[in-house]
């Protein structure tokens, strides 16, 4: 085989490889990894959760980076370019060590068929073992006990919130799920828990396993919450630290608290590791930054992207819709994959969204517009202003142009539907 010689041509080449675009399961992965002999002395955090895993890493990354620590960021799926999945000290890994990465694990793997996450799995943590890190922020990629980001023993594992996802791959119900997902524990390690209702299952394999759990509400809490138009503060309570007199984070809504916390728990569980002060914290929740979870861009009216795809991300977006404002009216743009629950998402925003512009999602499980208002709406669309697009920029365009400056506009449903959103913005359309 002639090697890739771009980035772009080794993920095209990946994304063949393997005959189905998902197979979970560790023993490929990790058999691959051993040839490479993957191995890094840094702390390793892990995040796995249905959402709020890409919040939380985030917030992870900013406040170890202002302690003054060198740190490897995971994260996926990536918006516009692959290399927003692997950062170190806020950076994209620069495009000349990945190739390096991908022909390392193209040596390793032989015939070993592997699916593109997995391969670019391998490719990052190749970058990450090069590097010299003091520590490494992995977000899971799908689930927990067969993702291949399992293959790293985490010092702390954190799960932010277990809920209806993936069932197809994970389980029809929140206990199977969170069996899954609980499988990121470690035994005599630090489990943190930031789901305020854990299901008994993520308990149990928790104890089984000999893990550290910390739970929030009994272990950690978000305590003495002061709310705009006081100054916006709130307290860390641990274990054995606590920490006062917080900034909310610069990510939009009170979910953020949750996960906050979370990462705060992690962090005073390895304390003796990776000691942070105050001033780090502080500054890590002020200036931590995420694209597409209830970003606002800038001018009038208002638009507001967000990657929220299942009902309970749902929830935290409405609830964030209700406390930012007010606004005259609030139009959506929105587009869904199949195999997502459109009619819960839609059943839960309702009452905050009065214009509908509904938009197709490409690929082998996208959904056109017309489906989409088929599976959201059913019957119960009369007297709710609905309208049809062939592109996110014709949708946006449309509301764009009957929106007032006190309108605002939120671009939600999937990864696929904020990407182009951006694309959008950045072509200088608004």
């Amino acid at each position: 085989m002639t090697t890739p010689g771009t980035l772009d041509a080794w993920l095209a080449y990946i994304e063949h490889l393997h005959s189905r675009p998902m197979e979970l399961g560790l023993e490929r992965v990790r058999a691959v990894a051993d040839r490479m002999g993957l191995r890094w002395p840094c702390a390793t955090i892990v995040v796995g959760g249905t959402n709020g895993k890409g919040s939380t890493c985030a917030m992870l990354e900013a406040i170890l980076r202002a302690a003054g620590y060198r740190v490897g960021k995971y994260a996926s799926p990536h918006l516009l370019q692959f290399v927003e999945r692997a950062q170190i000290d806020g950076r994209p890994v620069a495009e000349p060590a990945l190739l390096a990465a991908f022909g390392a694990v193209e040596r390793a793997r032989g015939e070993t068929p592997l699916t593109y996450f997995e391969f670019t799995t391998l490719a990052v943590f190749s970058c990450f073992a090069e590097a010299e890190l003091d520590c490494a922020v992995l977000e899971v990629g799908l689930g927990g006990r067969l993702d291949a980001v399992n293959i790293v023993d985490a010092d702390c594992a954190i799960v932010t919130t277990v809920d209806l996802d993936h069932m197809e791959w994970l389980g029809e119900t929140r206990e199977a799920i969170g069996a899954e997902k609980a499988h990121i524990y470690r035994a005599g390690r630090p489990a943190i828990c930031v789901d305020p209702d854990p299901p008994a299952s993520l308990r149990a394999i928790a104890a089984d396993l000999g893990a550290d759990l910390w739970c929030l509400g009994r272990d950690f809490a978000v305590a003495d919450v002061r709310r705009p138009p006081e100054p916006a503060q709130w307290t860390y309570r641990g274990r054995a630290q606590d920490r006062v007199a917080l900034p909310w984070p610069a990510l939009r809504g009170t979910h953020q608290l949750r996960n906050a916390a979370g990462a705060l728990a992690a962090l005073e569980a390895l304390a003796d590791r990776l000691p942070v002060d105050q001033q780090a914290v502080r500054i890590g929740l002020r200036t931590v930054t995420l694209p597409g979870r209830y970003q606002v861009l800038p001018g009038r009216p208002v638009v507001v992207l967000d990657v929220a795809h299942n009902p309970h991300a749902a929830q935290a977006l409405a609830q964030a819709l209700r406390a930012h404002g007010p606004f005259r009216r609030t139009c959506a743009v929105f587009g869904m994959l199949a195999d997502k629950d459109a009619t819960a998402v839609v059943a839960t925003l309702r009452d905050v969204i009065d214009v509908w512009h509904l938009v197709g999602t490409p690929g082998t499980r996208g959904r056109d517009a017309q489906s989409l208002a088929r599976a959201a709406f059913g019957d119960g669309a009369a007297g709710t202003p609905i309208f049809h697009h062939d592109s996110v920029a014709a949708a946006l365009d449309a509301a764009m142009a009957e929106a007032g400056p006190d309108d605002r506009i939120v671009t939600f449903g999937s990864f696929l539907i904020v990407a182009d959103a951006l694309r959008w913005a950045e072509r200088g359309s608004r």
